[in-house]
């Protein structure tokens, strides 16, 4: 099976099951960090007219304030995700480049599903953070602060289940070009 190479790195190709998964995660992950980049304007705009708003008239607003890092929090989590998409995260390419193909499916292989392993356990144990934060109704401990926080961190399984899945799509294409090398 032949791979084709996307911004992410090679791409199973072929017609099966498992290249079809890995192709409708990685449109998925793409319009979810395209639509989260989206926040990075919000927040710029958001905290420039607080400044200018502090500083420029004396009036400042707590849930204002709130909302930067209400919006942040997507943003990094959806963010993620993206960036691991794309081949734009941390790895140690010095290594990894001296590999051959074969070499760098199974580094790409091992690490996926290590990523998998690990959406899993924060996920299970953020479900329970959640809910104490919805069971409680939590609000913002400030007054005028934000209310509805378990929406917040909510995203938190939310943002690692999305990882999670794309960690599964690169798991099953490294798979694919694993197979397709030893072919």
């Amino acid at each position: 099976m032949a791979a084709r190479e996307g911004a992410g790195g090679p791409r199973p190709a072929g017609g099966g099951a498992a290249a079809a998964f890995v192709h409708r995660v990685d449109a998925f992950v793409d319009a979810v960090g395209r639509g989260a980049a989206w926040l990075s304007l919000a927040i710029c705009v958001l905290m420039a007219a607080g400044v200018l708003l502090r500083y420029g008239f004396s009036i400042g607003s707590v849930w204002a304030q709130e909302l930067e890092w209400h919006l942040l929090a997507p943003l990094v989590l959806f963010g993620m995700t993206y960036a691991m998409q794309k081949g734009d995260h941390v790895r140690v390419d010095v290594l990894y480049a001296r590999y051959g193909a074969r070499g760098q499916a199974a580094v790409d292989l091992l690490s996926a599903l290590l990523a998998v392993a690990m959406a899993v356990l924060v996920i299970r144990y953020s479900i329970q953070f959640v809910q104490q934060s919805y069971a409680v109704a939590e609000i913002s401990p400030d007054p005028g602060g934000l209310t509805h926080r378990w929406v917040l961190k909510a995203l938190i399984p939310v943002g690692f289940a999305v990882f999670g899945l794309q960690a599964a799509a690169q798991a099953v294409g490294a798979a694919l070009r694993l197979r397709g090398s030893a072919s």
